[in-house]
């Protein structure tokens, strides 16, 4: 998946632990972290570079707590993400996690995913920090605390996966061809009945020829001929009960209040990973709170990312934990 969303003229490496310990986290909420800063990565490299992924078990010790406000010492696992892109200056470090900050284009970027990181790493008690140069690239280093707590091998491995099943019919409307084969290869995968249009024309074609029932919509909000919650309610003149997912990659609070979201319509924000797209279209159909267990050793959350949900054109890109880095070109 990550190689898709960096693209081919961005070099990847990964170089993990193999004796990495274990910390409480969500493995879901864990994707969402290297899939912001991986992001941000690709943004910062136009021409290409390199992206390099790490972890590693790490003691602080008070003189690193002293120099990094906000730090513990301790022992903890460390997750760093480096490019070698055109780098930050001071003053935009300084609010890099500050909500709605961006140095993006509008409609490019929501400046919320650096802070969403920062929120997710703050409630596993973790630390973050970043270091980064004009002209010669960024690494944010996430440090979380390290547990003696053990994941039940048989527990955890379902809980990693998250491959909730289902063989309910989604129709998934989106005009990214990229965005839209992956969300029909995630659900098709988890065993849905999946069809895809790129417009809601050519979607409401499809909805009239149909004669089955349609359980769930995956639309993006913002169209060229119809808003996502206009076409929501058109689909719905036909199929009763129908349950809807709007995703964006802008967060606009207008737009936000006027999909009324509710347990029949819920949000997907752009880039998704496979576990939140799958977690949140199971909860939505389900009506129901998915718990996730808090326990994730990070390497296996880092595999599954990178590794177990990628399938491309027959070729599954794999990281077994035994295996000290692997680099994808």
């Amino acid at each position: 998946m990550l190689e898709r969303l960096i693209g081919e003229n961005i070099a990847m490496t990964i170089s993990t632990a193999p004796d990495l310990g274990t910390v409480l986290a969500d493995p879901g909420q864990m994707e969402q972290v290297i899939l912001n800063f991986a992001v941000n990565a690709r943004d910062a490299m136009p021409n290409g570079g390199d992206l390099t992924l790490q972890t590693a078990n790490v003691e602080l010790d008070e003189n690193f707590a002293r120099s990094h406000p906000g730090a513990q010492p301790g022992r903890f696992v460390m997750l760093s993400v480096s490019d070698t892109g055109v780098g930050m200056n001071e003053e935009t470090v300084a609010h890099v996690f500050e909500p709605f900050f961006t140095t993006k284009e509008l409609g490019k970027g929501t400046g919320l995913g650096l802070c969403m990181v920062y929120g997710i790493v703050r409630q596993s008690k973790g630390h973050i920090w970043v270091d980064s140069e004009v002209g010669r690239g960024t690494t944010f280093s996430t440090y979380l605390p390290r547990t003696d707590v053990t994941v039940d091998e048989a527990s955890g491995e379902a809980l990693l996966t998250r491959r909730a099943a289902g063989n309910e019919s989604i129709l998934v409307v989106e005009d990214d061809p990229e965005v839209r084969e992956l969300a029909r290869e995630v659900l098709a995968e988890h065993g849905y009945r999946v069809a895809v249009a790129a417009s809601p024309e050519e979607a409401l074609a499809f909805s009239e020829q149909s004669t089955g029932f349609l359980h769930l919509l995956l639309t993006d909000v913002v169209m060229s001929a119809m808003s996502g919650k206009a076409f929501a309610g058109r689909l719905r003149e036909k199929h009763k009960g129908l349950r809807a997912v709007f995703m964006s990659g802008y967060i606009d609070p207008q737009l936000m209040q006027g999909l009324e979201l509710d347990h029949n319509n819920a949000f997907l924000q752009k880039p998704f990973t496979p576990h939140s797209l799958n977690a949140l279209v199971r909860e939505t159909i389900d009506h129901a709170a998915i718990e996730i267990g808090p326990a994730v050793e990070l390497n296996e959350a880092v595999a599954m990312m990178l590794g177990e949900l990628h399938h491309d054109a027959g070729r599954v890109v794999a990281m077994q934990r035994e295996t000290p880095s692997i680099s994808v070109r």
